[in-house]
């Protein structure tokens, strides 16, 4: 097997006479395309060709089984990770049972207009809660660097074959879109109940009971379900499940996460200064990330978002969170990233696994208790939705100065002019404002851009303890922690590989 790659202008793909010469006449497979604008932006298309008598390495989905009159596994979540432990689970023989506490994907969508529109939090339906989990409506984006703990391939191919765009397979940063995410999810239930297994929504688990058959969930709703094994994927926002697991004697442990700012430019502004002038329509939208160190923490930017839009991400009333999403197009006239300090167990005041999620818990509500504050002061034309964010422009964040007027945005409850070098934990302020001025991507540090307070849900401020083998909680054997609410993994991907690996652990103990 030899490699090549053939650059060419973004306004084209590479022809096939192309390929065939660089191919020597050899089969030859696409394996990535990446855009690479460090110079002349072009595309970058790498290929590997196979000399005769070569197998080309093809990835086969193993058959999804009749799991009827299965033992049952009880799954609690229908985010990635949970999604593609049912999906192993059917592999296996085993029947999967999910519990969902919020809707499914397209009923969520109704809460998500009324949480924009009016502000009323569904603490059960939400950007965050709901069938797909907050990655079905947070771009789609599926960019990861945890190979070594599985076979993305496994994830990807199975994407693609429930209806995502063949492109994930080699694009460098590959990504669904919000719009064609809840098709794919959809077609994942579906496949997952056609062949035996379960899903039930509304059904918010508050109790977990462990017995001589395995395990059984109690829904608020009164509803129990019995299975052999449980693996718990409920999302990094399930403040409520940390709870139930800590009273079980689970011994969770305090992890440390990330705390900023959503940050939002136009997206020309990111266009022409990442393409050096020479974007032009039909090119994909810009994007950026970046790292700096600032005393000792690590400030970066965080689920970039090109073309898109700020939405708000809070799961209880009396707080304010944000989160970005783009749909498959990103054709939206504003970029948005959220951009985080990462915060320590050792940064924070107090005891006990819960005081980074106390922490995250009091500044989402101070940034709303602010803006609740400017509703009732009389002032004009302060929003009166009450999901209206802070905000800032970044050089007057810096310099410690309100912002007199505010730039066009996409979030839509409103922004509302506010000090959040003030709101912000001086931890968080501080570094941002060092971090700005530090970023080497030319015209980002000014003040077209806006912040927006806060982005608060990276990961999860809490772990549930495993077992590096057996991926069972050593305190409640036969419960699997999994994904991103018990602290393994961050983002659609990598917590899908976490679902499978679960699911195969699960599978291993009942003899499946």
């Amino acid at each position: 097997m030899k490699e090549f790659e053939i650059t060419c202008p973004l306004t084209r793909e590479p022809r096939l006479k192309e390929i065939e010469a660089k191919a020597g006449g050899l089969r030859w497979v696409l394996k990535k395309r990446s855009v690479d604008a460090r110079k002349e932006p072009v595309w970058r298309y790498q290929y590997e060709a196979y000399e005769p008598g070569e197998a080309i390495p093809e990835y086969v989905q193993k058959p999804y089984k009749d799991v009827h009159d299965a033992p049952a596994v009880l799954i609690v979540g229908a985010g990635p990770a949970g999604m593609f432990a049912a999906l192993k689970l059917l592999t296996l023989g085993l029947k999967p049972i999910v519990l969902e506490r919020g809707k499914d994907v397209h009923s969520r969508k109704f809460d998500m207009a009324r949480l924009s529109r009016e502000g009323i939090v569904d603490p059960d339906s939400n950007y965050c809660y709901g069938e797909g989990g907050a990655g079905a409506f947070s771009d789609g984006k599926l960019y990861t660097r945890s190979s070594k703990r599985g076979d993305i391939r496994e994830v990807l191919h199975q994407l693609v074959a429930f209806g995502a765009s063949k492109d994930i397979l080699i694009d460098a940063h590959p990504h669904i879109g919000s719009d064609k995410l809840p098709t794919v999810v959809e077609n994942i239930r579906k496949c997952v109940t056609e062949h035996g297994g379960e899903y039930h929504f509304g059904a918010r688990v508050c109790s977990i009971e462990a017995g001589e058959g395995g395990w059984t969930a109690v829904c608020a709703d009164s509803r129990r379900f019995s299975g052999r094994k449980i693996i718990l994927a409920t999302g990094h926002s399930a403040r409520d499940v940390y709870e139930m697991l800590q009273g079980s004697g689970a011994g969770l442990e305090a992890k440390g996460f990330a705390l900023g700012v959503r940050v939002e430019h136009p997206q020309e502004k990111i266009n022409f200064h990442q393409y050096h002038g020479q974007w032009k329509p039909g090119v994909p939208a810009a994007e950026y990330s970046f790292v700096e160190q600032v005393d000792g923490r690590g400030v970066f930017s965080f689920c970039m978002c090109p073309g898109g839009i700020l939405v708000p991400s809070s799961t209880e009333p009396g707080t304010v969170v944000l989160n970005g999403m783009s749909n498959s197009g990103r054709s939206g006239k504003f970029a948005n990233a959220g951009v985080v300090v990462q915060i320590e167990p050792e940064d924070v005041r107090g005891e006990g696994p819960f005081k980074l999620m106390d922490f995250q818990q009091e500044v989402e509500r101070r940034m709303f208790d602010w803006c609740e504050q400017q509703r009732c002061s009389g002032q004009k034309d302060i929003p009166q939705n009450p999901m209206a964010a802070p905000a800032q422009r970044m050089e007057d964040f810096c310099l410690g100065r309100l912002s007199k007027k505010m730039p066009p945005t996409s979030y839509f409850p409103g922004v509302i002019s506010a000090p959040l070098h003030e709101l912000l934990p001086p931890i968080v302020a501080q570094r941002l404002q060092k971090a700005f001025p530090r970023v080497r991507i030319k015209g980002y540090y000014t003040n077209a851009a806006l912040l927006l307070g806060v982005e608060s849900r990276t990961s999860s401020p809490v772990r549930v303890p495993r077992d590096p083998e057996t991926l069972e909680c050593p305190a409640l054997p036969g419960l699997y922690p999994c994904g991103e609410g018990a602290g393994y993994s961050g983002g659609i991907v990598s917590s899908a590989i976490d679902g499978i690996r679960c699911a195969h652990s699960a599978a291993a103990a009942i003899g499946a």
